[in-house]
């Protein structure tokens, strides 16, 4: 069956860092993947995907320059590095999978969806 499981959420101050980790099992690592967050109150958001690869990646324009991703497909996980976290990217952050192997953007383009990790970033 078919896992995501989140972990590396918490609090840090503004202008920390936390790397959040997404290992995935019981399906073939070969899908494109991405995060999404959502804070309380509003609706859920791309952050960042990679391809399958890892040899192409797309960034929400809000994190762009402080967040990155990257995949380790011998261990079947994917990372989000955040660097200069600010209140505003308070949120629960949630890592989802696509059984096609191209970058999407969009809520209803992802097959399979961790439970997520909560981060709090106080200021």
């Amino acid at each position: 069956q078919e896992q995501l499981v989140e972990s590396g959420g918490g609090l840090v101050q503004a202008g920390g860092s936390l790397r959040l980790s997404c290992a995935a099992s019981g399906f073939t690592f070969t899908h494109s993947m991405g995060w999404f967050r959502q804070a309380p109150g509003k609706q859920r958001e791309f952050v960042a995907a990679i391809t399958r690869r890892g040899d192409s990646t797309l960034y929400e324009d809000s994190v762009k320059g402080r967040f990155t991703i990257s995949r380790d497909n011998a261990k079947n996980t994917i990372y989000l590095q955040m660097n200069g976290l600010k209140p505003e990217d308070t949120a629960v952050y949630y890592c989802a999978a696509r059984k096609i192997n191209i970058i999407s953007t969009m809520i209803s383009g992802y097959d399979y969806w961790g439970q997520g990790t909560q981060v709090t970033v106080s200021s």
